[in-house]
């Protein structure tokens, strides 16, 4: 049975680890001051060459820090690459469901402790804002996305629309990476993923927004359903973002 989703910037009537990232550390989708406040288009067709890799510690040093502050959205414009949804094949879960019951209590509690700027029960809050949403899993095969809301299923084929880096008022930046509905009905005309990656590589949870308006869509920092391996249990979702 198809579904129909209301049109605009999110499912509500619509991070990282959004969920696993801390707030004050990361990029879309984790921090209460990060209302975007300039968008640069950066589209390329260029893809992410393979590299030959020096296996010593001091490259592998360098690696990491990179990884890190990219993930935290600090990056230059030449590091982004286009990709694909091949980096995010597979069957995902809603993480709205282990908030509403209390197995995410752990990570605002964690978030509390480390961070001191809100409380476990204001960060509770403001995750329940940025994680609900009525779509409970989401499966990607091929050029394929189908949805799942409220036991039903809707099936379309999207096609990649390119990027947008955008710029917070912390100075720290985020990626959007775009889909386009080019088959199917009752759908989402545009799908935008954020996952902390600038470049082709296979994720391992996403931020998903989703609407007919492709730049309204990315004014939309607030609400970010957020998705994980929905072979992922609950407590291991939460001990990942806590690692985080």
């Amino acid at each position: 049975m198809k579904i129909s989703f209301a049109k605009g910037v999110s499912v509500l009537a619509i991070s990282s680890l959004l969920v696993a990232c801390q707030p004050t550390d990361s990029s879309e989708g984790e921090s209460t001051d990060q209302s975007p406040v300039t968008e640069n288009s950066a589209t390329t067709q260029e893809q992410v060459a393979e590299s030959e890799h020096n296996h010593d510690h001091d490259h592998s040093h360098a690696h990491d820090e990179e990884t890190e502050q990219i993930y935290a959205g600090y990056f230059e414009d030449s590091q982004v690459k286009d990709r694909s949804l091949e980096d995010w094949q597979g069957d995902w879960q809603s993480v709205y469901p282990y908030l509403q019951d209390g197995t995410l209590d752990e990570v605002f509690t964690h978030k509390a402790e480390k961070n001191k700027d809100m409380t476990e029960e204001e960060y509770k809050a403001y995750y329940e804002k940025g994680y609900i949403t009525d779509v409970e899993r989401i499966v990607f095969q091929g050029d394929t996305v189908t949805f799942f809301k409220n036991g039903e299923e809707n099936s379309g084929k999207y096609s990649y629309d390119g990027y947008e880096i955008l710029t917070y008022e912390k100075g720290n930046r985020g990626v959007r990476y775009i889909f386009k509905l080019e088959e199917g009905e009752g759908l989402p005309q545009y799908i935008q993923f954020s996952d902390h990656n600038i470049y082709p590589t296979e994720s391992d949870h996403y931020h998903l927004y989703w609407g007919d308006d492709r730049e309204a869509l990315l004014d939309e920092v607030s609400h970010w359903p957020t998705y994980y391996p929905s072979e992922i249990d609950g407590h291991t979702i939460a001990h990942e973002m806590i690692a985080h």
